[in-house]
This record gives C-alpha cells, sequence and structure tokens, in this order.
C-alpha cells in the first residue's frame, strides 16, 4: 500500500487490479508506440518497452478535518460487465480498506468523480437475497448533479444501465446519494478538501484538490488517464462525450500545475502513481514522487 502526505493529510493508494495491456491501445488510440517511444521518460513504470502502457484501477482513501473519505470505488466484485477485464471480478480490494484504516463501516464519504462502471463499482455488494446493498453503509456518497442529470437523459446502452442499476441506483434507494453543484471556481466540501469540474470526459466530473500546510495535491479522476497525455494533451480517450472539452479541461489543468509543487494523483496511473509537472518540450512529463 503506497500513502503520502499533504500538511496533515493522508492520502492512501488502495489497489483494485492493474489493466491488461491491451487496455492503453483502445482507451488512448493516439498514444501509438511511435508517440510513446517519444516520451522516454514514461518507460519503465508508465509504459513497456513495446509502447504498451501501463494502467490500473485504484481508489483514494483519505484522512482529513477528521472524516475518512474514499474517491471513487473502482469495478467491484461480482459486477456483469461486458469489458472481460472487469466482469465478475474477485479481489481482496474489502481487505487493502481494512488495512489502511478504512473498514467500510469506519467510511464517512464517498466521492464519485463520475458516474463509470470503473469508478463506482464497489458502491455496492450482493447480499444474501441477491440484492445489491451499500458498501459503506455510514457514508454519504456524493457525485455532481451535472453529472446525474446527464445519465438520466434518454436511452442508455445495455452496460451503462446495468452499471447504474447494480452499482448508483441502489445507493439512491437507500437516501445515501448527495448531488452537489460544483462551481466554477471549485465547491469546498471539507477544510482542505475542494471540488474542481473537469468535464470533458463526462459532462460532470470532478477532481479532488486537497491542501493542508502550504501543500496541495489534486486526485485526477479521468481528466487525465495516463501519464502520456502529459507528452501531449490533445491525446484523448475513445470514451470521451465532449473530446474537445477533455482537451481544454486537461491542458488547463497541467498548465496550472507546471512548475510547481501540486502532486498529480492519478486515478488510473499505476506505481508510483503520484508526481509534480514539469514543462517539456512542447508539453509536459511527470516527475515521480514516491510513496511514504
Amino acid at each position: 500500500m503506497s500513502s503520502w502526505q499533504i500538511g496533515d493529510i493522508t492520502v492512501h493508494r488502495i489497489d483494485e487490479i492493474p489493466l491488461p495491456p491491451e487496455t492503453g491501445a483502445w482507451l488512448l488510440p493516439g498514444a501509438t508506440p511511435e508517440v510513446v517511444a517519444r516520451a522516454d521518460w514514461l518507460g519503465p513504470s508508465f509504459a513497456g518497452p513495446g509502447g504498451e502502457l501501463h494502467l490500473a484501477v485504484h481508489s483514494f482513501a483519505v484522512e482529513i478535518a477528521g472524516e475518512r473519505v474514499l474517491v471513487d470505488t473502482g469495478i467491484g466484485n461480482g459486477k456483469t460487465r461486458a469489458n472481460p477485464a472487469w466482469h465478475d471480478l474477485d479481489t481482496d480490494y474489502p481487505a487493502r480498506l481494512a488495512a489502511a484504516g478504512f473498514a467500510p463501516e469506519r467510511v464517512d464519504r464517498v466521492l464519485l468523480t463520475h458516474l463509470h462502471a470503473d469508478h463506482v463499482g464497489w458502491n455496492t455488494t450482493r447480499a444474501a437475497d441477491g440484492s445489491w446493498r451499500p458498501t459503506f453503509p455510514n457514508a454519504r456518497y456524493l457525485t455532481a448533479r451535472a453529472e446525474d442529470a446527464h445519465w438520466a437523459q434518454g436511452e442508455l446502452e445495455p452496460s451503462r444501465r446495468q452499471m447504474l442499476d447494480d452499482s448508483v441506483e441502489p445507493i439512491r434507494a437507500h437516501g445515501l446519494l448527495d448531488l452537489v453543484d460544483v462551481a466554477e471556481g471549485g465547491t469546498e466540501l471539507l477544510p482542505g478538501l475542494t471540488l474542481v469540474p473537469t468535464p470533458g470526459h463526462t459532462p460532470g466530473q470532478f477532481a479532488v484538490v486537497l491542501s493542508s500546510g502550504g501543500r496541495s495535491a489534486v486526485i485526477t479522476g479521468d481528466c487525465v488517464h495516463h501519464p502520456v497525455q502529459l507528452s501531449d494533451p490533445a491525446l484523448g480517450s475513445c470514451v470521451d462525450v465532449d473530446p474537445a472539452a477533455a482537451v481544454r479541461t486537461r491542458t488547463g489543468l497541467l498548465e496550472r500545475l507546471a512548475g510547481t509543487d501540486t502532486l498529480l494523483l492519478g486515478s488510473h496511473f499505476p506505481a508510483p502513481t503520484a508526481g509534480v509537472v514539469r514543462r517539456h518540450g512542447e508539453g509536459y512529463r511527470l516527475e515521480p514522487v514516491p510513496s511514504a
């Protein structure tokens, strides 16, 4: 388990699974082996010798202002998913949470940066009667109102409907889902924890900004999927709802962080997962920061 200290705030990475090598080529089709090779700083942690991108699924567990906060909940166990790498998982994620001091009943808040299957799966676990019940029974689950509204519009493909039915709607039914309006300049949720809108990948996606003792960090959500996007922020995901907005969001974030000591914590970055943004040629690079 890796962790970082941001002033008085402790951030733990709670691993679920590494993603298979073919994920990167599907997710970021513009990140060809030639493009990856030009960013030689990606190897060996973030990319392999053949240009394959390394990606992972994990949550960030944050101790802040006397609360235990979980940012995103991964894929989940026993979920029916169209993606074979996500289908019917059986991992020890809850044990990893407990080892970090975040046993499910002790979690106070769950922040969902956006409503995709690999960010909401552990919202629920299957009960003995076959129903999906909240994994974190004493927590308030929170997502952006704009995000919730987006998924409520129109017909959804079956895989999206399945994800909402097993991982989001049960939370709503149990009265645990809170919707928040995320202001353009950010919305402070707790002292030292601010939600910042990062639209493009989905309309209501947000990043999580942590600040304490003169230090700061940003948990990306999927506004940055992989460090290769620092080398060229125009590299977009095949599942971005608004590709142009996603590029603007990513470019703006990296420009603000470049040359600062703000830690970038990638929601799909493999170990070492965290780093600071530095200018590099016409783009940027990630200078890794090891865990404490």
